[in-house]
């Protein structure tokens, strides 16, 4: 494998933001950070490729631990395949590492569905495969968004016990209702097998989301979305989230999921490291051509987001990473802070202690992007990735705004 040198940039490490410098990939791993200077004095062996990013910002690759599919791929296909070309499609993207999500269904259905994609994982040419996100089966049936309320169970440890042995012990994250009768055994089951556990699609009061906290509930899914508002005199899952500096959360920062004011309020009361971008991309994210699907059903694209046809209820976002910083940066987010949540933030709270960060010894996984924040460079594991033939810009991805401060 021969080594890469990134040059003439701005590097954010996840720790620390260092301008005019250089990161140089040795074997799959980051071998060093430094300065132009050192740059140019340096003898470097004669197997290293240059390449010199004309002053973009040499970022830790993203990770997206929130999405269902992109491309016209996405789990509900239950196919392995479909899974290693959304793989393809998000290194593209910049993504280099990723937790296939998938829907509730019956329980057979969720069974062959974790088969086929765990099957899939260690086969992937693009954005890693880090494990499964299970988005219910043990959610609220007020709460449900998009799910349908045919796939929404109680708690049933037997066949979380199925769940998890058809992954093989890839079940990364999960989301639950927090409220929910026997989710302390639940928790403590998942808490023994190392899967992390959020809050949504929840109808869990004040008292519900401290009582999880304590069973070890601490990441919240698609904040604000789907769970119990704030209310003066209840706090709720809203609040809850808010007031606990414990709990991170996921936020979809489309500018319609959560209003762009709200960047800023999460600033206020968040510490940055528990902030963590998510796109909960669909299906047909990216898809050209209509019509659209996801989770078998029909929607329609507008605004950035998609709708069920059938009920113009919301069925997700059509938001890519890259976007979602921008979008970040615009409604308040320094590039530093946005990049970190969107990198080191999901890669802290997962548990990946070998990504998210630019400093030695961790894996070569790089996104380049510009000042215009258009993909420029994408580096998994140190091999060197394809990308866009155009600009990643997709259709109403990114929402104009702006506001006197």
């Amino acid at each position: 494998m021969n080594s890469v040198c990134f040059y003439n940039g701005t590097v954010f490490t996840g720790f620390s933001t260092m301008e005019h410098c250089a990161v140089l990939a040795e074997g799959g791993l980051i071998s060093d950070v430094f300065s132009q200077k050192r740059f140019e004095k340096r003898n470097f062996s004669s197997d290293v490729s240059f390449i010199d990013v004309e002053g973009a910002c040499i970022a830790p690759g993203f990770i997206d631990t929130h999405i269902h599919g992109i491309g016209g791929f996405g789990t509900e296909d239950a196919d392995g395949e479909s899974v290693l070309a959304m793989s393809g499609l998000l290194a593209k993207l910049g993504v280099t590492a990723f937790n296939p999500t998938l829907y509730p269904g019956e329980p057979e259905q969720m069974l062959q569905t974790i088969r086929k994609i765990t099957s899939s994982i260690g086969k992937e040419e693009g954005a890693r495969i880090m494990g499964l996100h299970l988005e219910g089966p043990f959610i609220s049936p007020s709460r449900l968004g998009v799910q349908r309320p045919e796939t929404v169970r109680p708690v049933d440890l037997d066949l979380m016990e199925q769940l998890w042995e058809a992954s093989s012990g890839h079940i990364v994250n999960m989301t639950v209702a927090p409220e929910l009768k026997h989710m302390r055994e639940l928790a403590l089951f998942c808490i023994k097998k190392g899967i992390v556990l959020q809050a949504g699609h929840t109808d869990a009061e004040y008292d519900n989301m401290v009582e999880g906290m304590q069973k070890g509930i601490l990441h919240s899914t698609h904040f604000f979305n789907a769970m119990r508002r704030l209310d003066h005199r209840n706090p709720n899952a809203v609040g809850a989230i808010l007031i606990h500096p414990e709990m991170s959360c996921e936020i979809i920062a489309d500018g319609f999921h959560v209003h762009p004011d709200l960047f800023k309020l999460l600033l206020r009361n968040k510490s940055i490291d528990r902030i963590v971008l998510v796109t909960d991309g669909l299906k047909p994210t990216e898809q050209k051509e209509g019509p659209f699907f996801a989770n078998n059903e029909e929607v329609y694209f507008k605004n950035g987001v998609f709708y069920r046809k059938s009920d113009d209820v919301i069925a997700g976002s059509g938001l890519t990473m890259i976007r979602g910083i921008q979008n970040l940066v615009t409604g308040g987010f320094s590039i530093e802070d946005a990049v970190k949540t969107a990198s080191l933030n999901p890669a802290q709270i997962m548990r990946y202690n070998n990504q998210g960060a630019i400093i030695p010894g961790r894996f070569a996984d790089i996104t380049v992007f510009d000042k215009n924040f258009e993909i420029r460079y994408v580096m998994i594991g140190g091999k060197m990735a394809k990308t866009p033939d155009k600009s990643t810009k997709g259709e109403n991805n990114a929402f104009s705004y702006s506001s006197k401060s």
